[in-house]
Formats: C-alpha cells, structure tokens, sequence
C-alpha cells in the first residue's frame, strides 16, 4: 500500500510538471515548445480573457494557492495522511472555497467554458476531499489518487483553453 501511495504521488508529480513545462511561455506570449521533437514551434492559440487590472493579480494569486494546495495534498498523501490531505483540499479547492477566492466577482468575467472548467475544479476537489477520508475506512487509496487527477485535469484544461490579460 505504500509502495503504492508513494509511485502514485511520484506519477501525479510528473504528470503535473509535464503540464506545467507545456504550459510555459516566452516573453513574446508565445507558447514555447522548442523541447518537442525536431523544434516544432506551436502557437498559442488560447481564449483571452480580459479581466480588470485588480482581477488579474487576484485571479493569478489564487492560482498560485491551488498549485501551492496541490503540492500540500500530496505531500499529505506521501505522508500516509489522507484525512489532512481531504481537510486542505475541501477548504482551501473544494466548493467550500469560494467564498474564499472571491468566485462570484471574478466568474462574471468569464466566459461560461473557463466558468465550468473552475466549477468542474471545485467540485472535483470536493469528490477528493470524500474519496480521502474514505481512505480510513476502506484503506484503498486508488479512489482518492484518481479524484485527485480529476481536479489536476480540470486545471490543466482551463490552462490549455484560456489565458489573461
């Protein structure tokens, strides 16, 4: 079982810097993909979203905290802790979060693709933060490791669509 947590924890980390390096961008806002094979160079083609100034600092600082969550709930995990990695995912990404992240100022901002792909996040956090603390109970740790791939791909999916301005 540890063996597992531990190769699980390991992969979704890996998984989460593949989605990070393709993510990165230049200083131009192009996306950089020189690593791929032969130097293929692909453009950005994401939905800008406008945002007010204010909103843009406070959509970017709330992004920041879900990857810093992210890293706490597996190094929770990695710890043999699943009832502290549920507590930090519901409070901090779970729907019981939104208040704390000012959702409903900045969602009208949004187009509804990037508000679904924010309210699939929240509630995907939820459904970890129950398949972790059911952990205690069924000792299955898989349920809880795929929950939380379901938030990281929410994530990644509205990183892939949208981007600020």
């Amino acid at each position: 079982m540890r063996a597992f947590l531990t190769y699980a924890v390991a992969g979704a980390a890996m998984l989460s810097a593949g989605f990070a390096v393709a993510q990165h961008h230049d200083h131009q806002g192009k996306t950089d993909n020189s690593h791929m094979e032969h130097g293929a160079t692909v453009a950005d083609t994401r939905e800008f979203v406008k945002f007010p100034p204010d909103l843009v600092e406070h959509t970017i600082a709330n992004m920041r905290d879900h990857l810093l969550t992210l890293q706490q709930i597996n190094e929770a995990l990695a710890a043999g802790e699943p009832e502290k990695a549920a507590k930090i995912a519901e409070e901090r990404l779970g729907m019981s979060s939104l208040r704390l992240h000012g959702a409903s100022e900045v969602a009208k901002y949004m187009p509804q693709g990037m508000q679904d792909a924010g309210t699939s996040m929240h509630k995907a956090a939820s459904r970890f933060a129950i398949e972790a603390q059911n952990v205690g109970v069924t000792g299955e740790m898989k349920p809880a490791v795929g929950a939380l791939g379901q938030v990281m791909a929410a994530c990644v999916g509205c990183h892939a669509g949208y981007r600020l301005k």
